[in-house]
């Protein structure tokens, strides 16, 4: 099924394309079948889905095209896209990503990356000013290898496309900050720019998380275990005022991971429902702030209770909307 799915309420998709709500991408394919046991909470997608749908009606659900070979190879090798579609990944290199290979597998990834695609889209040149991918966020997936669950890195993808389909009308290239506020550090966003001016990398992430050899961001904020909501917000605070101080962006790319959560099995951090809330408005409200749009993608969340995490996830979407709605205002 192509083009909008319109307004996604109770579990029913309406076909009817209605403008006046923040632009979400969603596929049924986010969700991969895994061997029983395996330690990835898929249901989430499909949960955070049916939440917002009962709870924040006002997005506007459609689907997530598939990222092309194409577009994958503005960040990926040829090589690794093809040993991905093809299946031939070596057991070593599946075993990195932590998924086994398959069909789904491949759709999933090409389809995670399409969705940060169409939102960075949405915001920069369609006047959304924020739009959203329910899954994305696949931050440790490098040029040539996918790792920690992550096959292609969507972040990258996105930002690439953006500065070319930025460059046909415009003389000077397209400024992107990647604003990464998973619990794990970004490392393969962190590499693929690492000699890129034109790209900002900025991870606030567990100091003793995985991966455990990092890489260099162009801003890396590292935090104990344990950090607390005071303690978070404001070393985000200084962040973003470092980031203001070095770089003025066109386009804000935000992985507003549901990890730091207290209750995250992999996050080692102690934020609470309302110290996360008070994060995603400091991002938001800093982009709103410089009118710079807005990406956002879902990154990794890992709750004891994953029901805790689609809970940090429909709270952002919260925040996303009511800042949506100021950059319609706008436009008024």
């Amino acid at each position: 099924m192509q083009g909008g799915w319109g307004l996604f309420r109770g579990g029913v998709l309406n076909s009817t394309k209605i403008d006046r709500f923040m632009r979400a991408f969603y596929s049924d394919q986010f969700v991969l079948p895994l061997p029983a046991g395996h330690r990835f909470p898929m249901p989430k997608y499909r949960r955070l889905r049916d939440r917002l749908a009962l709870e924040v009606p006002e997005v506007d659900m459609q689907v997530a095209a598939p990222a092309t070979d194409g577009e994958l190879a503005l960040v990926h090798s040829p090589s690794y896209i093809q040993a991905v579609v093809q299946g031939t990944l070596s057991d070593k290199a599946q075993r990195e990503i932590g998924f086994p290979w398959s069909p789904a597998m491949v759709e999933r990834s090409r389809r995670s990356a399409g969705a940060t695609v169409m939102a960075a889209r949405a915001a920069l040149f369609q006047g959304e000013g924020v739009s959203a991918n329910l899954a994305g966020g696949t931050h440790h997936a490098y040029a040539d290898k996918g790792s920690g669950f992550c096959v292609f890195n969507d972040a990258a993808v996105a930002t690439r496309l953006m500065q070319a389909e930025w460059g046909r009308s415009h003389v000077q290239p397209l400024r992107v900050a990647i604003i990464d506020l998973d619990v794990h550090q970004g490392n393969g966003t962190a590499h693929i720019f690492a000699t890129d001016p034109q790209v900002f990398t900025l991870s606030l992430h567990g100091a003793r998380n995985f991966p455990f050899a990092k890489e260099t961001s162009d801003l890396d904020v590292e935090l104990a275990d344990g950090c607390d909501d005071d303690t978070y917000l404001h070393a985000l605070d200084l962040a973003l005022q470092t980031l203001e101080s070095r770089f003025e962006p066109q386009l804000v790319i935000y992985l507003a991971g549901a990890d730091p959560h207290e209750g995250d099995r992999l996050g080692r951090l102690k934020l609470s429902f309302d110290g996360l809330e008070a994060r995603d408005r400091r991002v938001f409200d800093w982009c709103f702030a410089k009118r710079v749009p807005v990406a956002f993608a879902m990154a990794g969340g890992y709750g004891v209770d994953i029901e805790n995490t689609v809970q940090v996830q429909v709270n952002t979407y919260r925040v996303a909307q009511a800042y949506w709605r100021r950059w319609q205002n706008l436009a008024q």
